[in-house]
């Protein structure tokens, strides 16, 4: 067999074991989508229950808790950038650090110093390279969040947080993170999550509306720092579902276009390779008709 057509059937050969890959990671990219919208909507009612108890407390209370109160001249912000563990998902974990670097930009211009926290082995590379410092990171489980590593990196926050900024303390912390809107549309946000800001859903009451009067056992106090870090670990779930449905989305769409592009690929190398193979048809009967002839021309030369 001539060499070129040995080398387009190797290449076609190849091609199609990477669209078999792709395929296979585009679907079960699909099928992890549904169960991350499941968990993200089964987080739900107690995001919303917990925000309306944490709302009731900080309303009808006149409590100046740490994790609600604004600091003055703040100097030190935290930013807990969440990207994903794998690759093959597009522009995902660019796009949220693209993101990540446009609020630190920000927060500069206000004098303020950025202490980094990392969640995703792209966001931990990209700081790595750059020799930038890193407060703390976790990795392992972007794509499937656990409520358990929320409250782990809840509470490393709210232990910054509390700190005196003398002693290496943050005044705000800010999560990065990529919001997910629908299958087709996944954008980069921002939110700021301490100094607590409880934003309810529901509409104000009106004027001639009677308030509940609310009693706090055992005391309000108490009350908030019980609730107070639940609601700051349910905000970092809720963030970190909606990134994992984002990335899966994003690698599910890369894969299918890779699996696209090898399609598109293999048919291209099966036009050369049937064009090789009719040349070297056309060229073998060219060189048998050649041969015939020269052969009648040397038999009729000898009578």
């Amino acid at each position: 067999m001539p060499a070129n057509l040995r080398e387009l059937r190797d290449r076609k050969a190849s091609v199609s074991t990477i669209k078999k890959l792709t395929r296979a990671m585009e679907l079960i990219a699909a099928s992890r989508i549904v169960k991350a919208q499941q968990r993200a909507q089964a987080a739900g009612p107690y995001a919303r229950e917990l925000t309306r108890a944490v709302s009731a407390v900080a309303t009808f209370s006149n409590v100046d808790h740490p994790l609600t109160t604004e600091k003055p001249n703040p100097k030190r912000a935290a930013v807990l950038l969440i990207t994903s563990d794998r690759g093959q998902a597009g522009a995902y974990s660019a796009n949220v650090i693209r993101e990540g670097e446009r609020l630190h930009q920000m927060l500069r211009e206000d004098d303020k110093q950025i202490v980094s926290y990392l969640s995703g082995r792209k966001g931990l590379a990209y700081y790595t390279f750059r020799q930038r410092e890193i407060a703390q990171s976790w990795t392992g489980d972007s794509d499937a969040p656990s409520f358990a590593r929320a409250r782990e990196i809840a509470d490393a926050l709210i232990e910054a947080f509390l700190t005196p900024t003398e002693e290496g303390g943050v005044d705000e912390i800010h999560i990065v993170f990529t919001r997910f809107v629908s299958m087709l549309t996944q954008r980069p946000d921002v939110i700021r999550l301490l100094p607590l800001e409880v934003i309810e859903g529901e509409e104000a009451p009106a004027a001639d509306d009677v308030l509940p009067l609310y009693e706090f056992e055992p005391s309000a106090e108490e009350v908030l720092d019980g609730l107070l870090p639940k609601y700051v670990a349910s905000r970092i779930h809720y963030c970190m579902l909606q990134a994992a449905a984002s990335e899966l989305a994003n690698r599910q769409r890369a894969m299918k276009s890779a699996t696209d592009n090898a399609q598109d690929l293999i048919e291209s190398l099966t036009r050369d390779l049937n064009q090789a193979r009719q040349a070297q048809i056309t060229q073998e009967i060219s060189e048998i008709v050649g041969g015939a002839s020269a052969l009648a021309d040397a038999n009729a030369g000898s009578e």
